[in-house]
């Protein structure tokens, strides 16, 4: 039997730009090809600017969500070109789309993602399956995080005790304990990169720090670290999650006010900090003092400072990319939209209510079609 192929497209809250796999399913998901688009500088000043409440907010936001479509769309088509696949080769399309805003504690709790499906099926025609978080959270779930299932699909092995941790703009984790039949654990630690990428854009002109070569220059405050690691979002129990919106800069720089001067290279190595002692901190909580082996993915697994750092805090387990599991540690994101994709299509549960806290397992998304 030929094996099915679906592409899984995200922009994640770095919001840099979109990334794209072509994933084969046989059943076992395998990457194919994959591919980013960077985000025009004009449509991610405005995506960024969309984060936080603001002038003009309906007009603006329906034109992000054509013109984000639109983007979402030409990366799909290139992705389809370097792999000499045509549209209808392709079973559906798994759009994650652009968060712009996550609300999971307000009185009616919402979420919103924007990166219209509509276009994107017209403009490529291919089906997109899109907006998957909001079943969840009807069914009185936070809607995140998602990638969990995925996890649970593709890395958890029986005898291996194993903690995949996501870093992107906000960290995830998820316990897979090795034990069969022992129900997994997830949830959002708190800020992955948002925050070193916004105070990169602040004093480096910059989106990312790359490699932690700034915050390898500076030295961790602890007066302004302990501030930060006081946030009650850290002591708050699963289920959880949480978005830039809320570890923003105008957070940090309310902390920063309150601390007095600092250096720039220091405030970066205390969001270092913060980023790897809360995740630490939440892999503990969840998995006890040794897990035998912690996997990492998304963009932090590049910066070689913040790895560094994650192993000094967790002594008793190997750190590694998910590379030494087989799939790429920057892709796996976009893989699981693909599988989240594959499993609209095929009318199956998306969501871990263990994880997010939904009252049952849900088909999630909506179906697009190009015609």
């Amino acid at each position: 039997m030929k094996p099915e192929l679906f592409i899984g497209a995200l922009s994640g809250t770095s919001i840099d730009g979109i990334d794209v796999a072509l994933v084969a399913f046989a059943p076992q998901p395998a990457l194919v090809a994959s591919h980013s688009l960077p985000y025009p500088d004009d449509l991610r000043r405005e995506l960024l600017a969309l984060c936080s409440p603001g002038e003009n907010e309906i007009d603006r936001l329906g034109r992000a969500d054509v013109l984000a479509g639109r983007c979402f769309a030409q990366a799909v088509h290139e992705l389809c070109a370097k792999a000499a696949r045509s549209a209808d080769a392709i079973g559906a399309i798994g759009s994650h789309g652009q968060t712009i805003r996550h609300r999971p504690g307000h009185a009616a709790p919402f979420t919103l993602q924007i990166g219209d499906p509509n276009v994107i099926a017209a403009l490529t025609g291919i089906p997109v399956a899109a907006d998957f978080r909001r079943k969840d959270m009807a069914l009185g779930g936070q809607g995140a995080p998602l990638v969990p299932a995925f996890h649970e699909a593709v890395f958890r092995k029986n005898g291996a005790d194993r903690v995949v941790v996501n870093i992107g703009g906000i960290a995830n984790l998820t316990v897979l304990p090795g034990r069969a039949g022992a129900a997994l654990a997830g949830f959002d630690t708190g800020p992955g990169n948002t925050l070193l990428d916004a105070w990169s854009r602040r004093v480096l002109q910059q989106p990312m720090d790359r490699d932690g070569a700034l915050a390898a220059r500076g030295v961790l405050v602890p007066k302004l670290l302990a501030a930060l690691l006081a946030d009650p979002y850290f002591k708050q129990l699963p289920p959880k999650s949480t978005g830039p919106e809320y570890f923003s800069l105008a957070w940090l720089e309310r902390h920063l006010a309150a601390a007095g001067p600092v250096a720039a290279a220091d405030v970066q190595a205390t969001l270092l900090a913060l980023t790897v002692q809360t995740i630490a901190a939440a892999i503990r909580q969840a998995a006890g003092t040794g897990p035998a082996g912690v996997y990492v993915c998304g963009g932090g697994a590049l910066n070689g400072k913040l790895m560094s750092a994650l192993r000094e805090q967790l002594p008793g387990s190997t750190v590694e990319p998910t590379d030494v599991l087989g799939v790429p540690a920057g892709w796996v994101e976009a893989m699981a939209f693909a599988w989240l994709a594959r499993q609209r299509w095929h009318a199956l549960p998306g969501n871990c209510p263990v994880v997010t806290g939904a009252s049952r397992p849900a088909v999630l998304g909506g179906l697009f079609l190009p015609s």
